[in-house]
């Protein structure tokens, strides 16, 4: 590889990241190694021919997938915009992909930057499971009220304590979180969750998920689901559900920075 002009002050670039979470151990760099930042850093690396570290907007579970994770990165190695696309691209493996780059000012983070993130749950309900969406869809193998899931979908809008929806591993250091939008749409035998908060706890989106299902099941009343809130107690809340259909589509930034916007409607 050609010797890179190393400019007196680093650069910071912002990428847009899609991957397939079904094979990584989560977003989060670990030893082990198989995770989705694992990758991209070395990646990145090698065409900077220096050691790179990334900021996300969100982290990520094992098993749940992006659409538009923005990350971005401090460089002194001066290259143009393709190389960090293309060239990274061709060092990742087929199930990650830069999709975008773009410099940004020194001011912007991915992370501290976002007034707002998004996430996307697709549910299939049919009587077999999934096949040719293994992996990309949640499951339910009946029929849901989704009339019912709606409605207490909206009691969860503004600003609240989601206590009950949060993971006892959640390092958040509040649980008062806002949500802007949670919109559930029915593409023939799929459900489509479409989530918007200024932040969210871990395991929020597949939470809320699970005990929306159990509403529309009929298991879980209007009533009962309103007082979940006002117990902020996990335990009295459903089980968590699969992170199979659950994608972060992305971040809403200060329109200064114009970078893309968060991904909408069908993605596969």
């Amino acid at each position: 590889m050609e010797s890179i002009n190393h400019p007196a002050s680093p650069t910071r670039i912002a990428l847009g990241v899609e991957y397939d979470g079904q094979t990584f151990l989560g977003w989060q760099r670990q030893k082990q190694g198989q995770t989705v930042q694992n990758n991209l850093e070395k990646a990145l690396g090698t065409i900077a021919q220096e050691q790179i570290t990334i900021h996300a907007a969100g982290r990520t579970d094992s098993g749940v997938h992006a659409l538009q994770q923005v990350i971005h990165f401090d460089t002194c190695a001066k290259r143009p915009l393709s190389a960090w696309i293309r060239g990274t691209n061709s060092r990742l493996p087929s199930n990650i992909a830069i999709k975008w780059a773009q410099p940004v000012s020194r001011d912007f983070h991915a992370r501290f930057s976002a007034l707002s993130r998004h996430y996307s749950y697709w549910l299939l309900c049919y009587p077999t499971r999934p096949g040719l969406l293994n992996g990309k869809v949640g499951w339910c193998f009946q029929q849901l009220d989704k009339l019912a899931m709606q409605k207490a979908a909206d009691m969860l809008l503004g600003q609240h304590d989601f206590s009950c929806f949060r993971s006892s591993q959640c390092q958040a250091k509040s649980p008062i979180k806002t949500l802007y939008c949670l919109t559930i749409t029915s593409y023939a035998n799929l459900l489509h969750f479409e989530f918007e908060a200024d932040a969210f706890l871990h395991h929020m989106v597949r939470n809320i998920v699970g005990t929306l299902i159990y509403v529309g099941k009929g298991r879980l009343t209007l009533g009962a689901f309103k007082e979940l809130l006002t117990h902020k107690n996990r335990l009295f809340a459903p089980p968590t559900f699969m992170p199979d259909g659950l994608y972060l589509t992305g971040a809403n930034y200060p329109k200064h920075f114009d970078l893309p916007k968060p991904i909408r409607g069908i993605c596969f």
